[in-house]
């Protein structure tokens, strides 16, 4: 186990939360919530499927607590919960697609206030010899919005800072990146990226953050000190904005294969409460992680009365 999810894993714990899972009928998260349960990392309630009673048993056999559904889609009704406040967080994707996690989400959960835009984040793990002065970087976006208007990038860049100091604890200093570094490049995804650029700082003006810029002035110092001088992140940048889900789906991979880095997520950011979409090939210790992470995201949560979408 890497030192960061360690962290994760020990700092919810410390936390005490509960976090409800819909797909109680699939054994990958039986076995999650065991471990949850046995490690002290959250509290899991497994949601009982009516229409499935011989799966009844094994998960009760886990030690989780259970709860009946009651007709209502199981995903449905686990978001109605965490929207309600019953609970911290739902995990779920195993089995559900997500679409399908994304509307249950933003219909019964909502978004966070002042945030307009859904979005995920992954967070990039390096090894040895990782350049970047983090040991984690978070990517965002990589799953959910595939070309971002600038009201859209500055939302995502927001709320993966709020996000990147509950999960990784540390001061965001974020990166707006493009093929462009401060007017070496002109376009209308430059001009997005400036645009977004701008429409951050005036929400907080006291966020390090700095674009457009090409990846090399985000991370390392010695570039940034010849192509963008007198610059907020100088090379130290831990939060890089894609302009494009093309660009940050196909970053997040090449840097998981060719470099080694572990990629966690996608974590879905901008939720009113915390909502996990897990991959449909996602391991047991993958679920334990994004329910780690979770609880973490539960910190300081805004309240969903201001957010909850009309019906």
């Amino acid at each position: 186990m890497n030192e960061f999810i360690g962290s994760v894993r020990r700092r919810a714990s410390a936390l005490d939360r509960t976090i409800v899972f819909a797909e109680s009928d699939d054994p990958r998260i039986l076995e999650a919530a065991q471990g949850l349960k046995s490690l002290g990392i959250a509290r899991p309630v497994l949601l009982l499927d009516p229409d499935q009673p011989g799966t009844h048993a094994a998960a009760v056999a886990t030690g989780a607590a259970t709860m009946a559904g009651n007709g209502t889609s199981l995903l449905h009704m686990a978001n109605r919960l965490v929207g309600d406040r019953t609970f911290d967080g739902c995990v779920n994707g195993v089995r559900f697609t997500t679409a399908e996690v994304l509307r249950a989400a933003l219909g019964n959960i909502g978004l966070a206030p002042g945030v307009r835009t859904i979005s995920s984040a992954f967070y990039m793990v390096g090894r040895n010899n990782w350049e970047a002065e983090s040991s984690v970087l978070t990517f965002t976006d990589c799953a959910v919005v595939p070309y971002p208007r600038a009201e859209q990038l500055a939302d995502i860049a927001a709320a993966a800072a709020a996000d990147r100091r509950r999960i990784v604890g540390d001061e965001p200093r974020v990166a707006f990146l493009s093929f462009s570094t401060a007017g070496s490049g002109a376009g209308a995804s430059v001009d997005t990226v400036r645009e977004a650029v701008r429409i951050l700082r005036s929400r907080d003006p006291s966020m390090i953050v700095d674009g457009e810029l090409q990846a090399d002035a985000a991370l390392v110092p010695a570039i940034a000190s010849r192509k963008c001088p007198g610059g907020k992140v100088m090379g130290t940048a831990n939060v890089l904005v894609f302009p494009s889900l093309d660009a940050g789906n196909i970053a997040y991979k090449l840097v998981q294969r060719l470099a080694g880095a572990d990629a966690i997520g996608p974590v879905l950011q901008g939720l009113a409460r915390p909502a996990a979409d897990l991959s449909r090939g996602a391991q047991v210790e993958d679920i334990i992680n994004v329910a780690a992470i979770a609880a973490l995201q539960s910190v300081n949560a805004p309240a969903d009365e201001h957010t909850r979408r009309e019906e």
